[in-house]
């Protein structure tokens, strides 16, 4: 029924002859409306799995009758495409960042770390301290808001090592499975502390989940040792302001010794781009996307087993004693976002299957 109020909508937008991309599987039902009006239309799939087995075959099978019309299918790996589109016309396309984003322009350091820590999360707040960031218009900016939700017994110290997982509070993300590594191990991560940070449980409509996955996570935070938690921070942004919340996650990137990416799965795992393209080094699981993202010694560190907590407390606490292998990943890393995984590459493979459509 919303499919069909929103065609509706947007047949009054488009005529025939138009093209039309639908991201993921909640526009689906959209594509045999476009098609009976005369538009061109592109399914784009964000999301897969390199497994195909009964389950895959049923979620295929739901959603198959809606896109039998569809002109091109996108994927963001070729593992993730069905068998039942081997006769289709199908582009692999790997999603990319905004350079000029307000996530990913250029912060320099000191108003990083000036942000930081009017989020709590780092130590030192001088007096009066304005955290001030360029806004995308030009205009000076300054972040007012600290997090919605802060579970901290005090700010990391500013010379500690900061680990930092950016995520939303999903299951696939394993927060908490971060937490367990970190305050399980006892040796590499000794002196360094942890931020597991994510969006405002209550301002993500579409993660229905995120409320239980972070009161779980808090939950475990108060069942640690003192000296545990003392050293794993956990805080929710706000997402009032779109700008300031990405300048935030900026400025924490930015800050961080190491940035882990501990998921069970992915499809991609754009918040890996962001950190390879601020120079950081990353731990990050083998899974999905990550995989073409990253060649593990070379870029980042990989996972190949995103369970292993002992393997991710090794591989994170390897890089806080080794800062010549953190340099190099880092450099490594940026190297490898500006050729791979910014917008015009993007946008070139796109136009090429727009134009081959165009031209049908």
């Amino acid at each position: 029924a919303v499919g069909e109020a929103n065609a509706r909508a947007l047949l009054r937008s488009v005529r025939p002859g138009d093209l039309v991309t639908l991201h993921d599987p909640q526009t689906a039902g959209l594509a045999p409306a476009l098609h009976r009006a005369g538009v061109r239309v592109v399914w784009r799939s964000h999301i897969g799995t390199d497994a195909h087995d009964e389950s895959t075959d049923r979620a295929w099978a739901f959603l198959r009758p809606f896109l039998e019309t569809v002109d091109a299918f996108v994927f963001s790996r070729t593992q993730y495409v069905p068998t039942w589109l081997t006769e289709r016309h199908v582009a692999v396309i790997q999603p990319s960042i905004d350079p000029l984003s307000a996530k990913n322009r250029p912060l320099d350091d000191d108003a990083a770390a000036a942000i930081v820590r009017r989020m709590g999360l780092r130590a030192g707040r001088r007096p009066r301290e304005r955290a001030l960031y360029r806004r995308g218009d030009g205009s000076v900016g300054v972040v007012h808001r600290e997090p919605v939700s802060l579970h901290s017994l005090a700010p990391p110290p500013a010379e500690a090592p900061l680990i930092l997982q950016i995520s939303r509070w999903d299951p696939l993300k394993d927060m908490a499975g971060v937490m367990s590594s970190f305050a399980a191990d006892t040796t590499s991560l000794d002196g360094a502390h942890l931020a597991l940070v994510g969006p405002d449980v209550t301002g993500v409509t579409d993660d229905p989940e995120g409320s239980r996955v972070f009161a779980g996570c808090v939950e475990l935070w108060h069942r640690l040792p003192p000296r545990s938690r003392a050293r794993i921070h956990l805080a929710c942004l706000p997402m009032a302001d779109a700008e300031e919340n990405a300048v935030m996650v900026s400025a924490l990137q930015r800050q961080a010794t190491v940035i882990a990416q501990k998921s069970l799965a992915e499809g991609f795992g754009l918040t890996v781009t962001e950190a390879m393209w601020k120079s950081r080094p990353v731990v990050a699981s083998a899974v999905g996307g990550i995989r073409d993202q990253i060649q593990h010694g070379v870029h980042g560190l990989l996972l190949e087993d995103p369970h292993d907590r002992a393997a991710f407390a090794a591989e994170a606490g390897g890089l806080l004693r080794d800062d010549g292998l953190a340099a190099s990943l880092g450099a490594g890393a940026r190297s490898r976002a500006l050729e791979q995984f910014l917008d015009d590459r993007q946008l070139c493979q796109q136009s090429a299957l727009y134009q081959v459509l165009a031209a049908a």
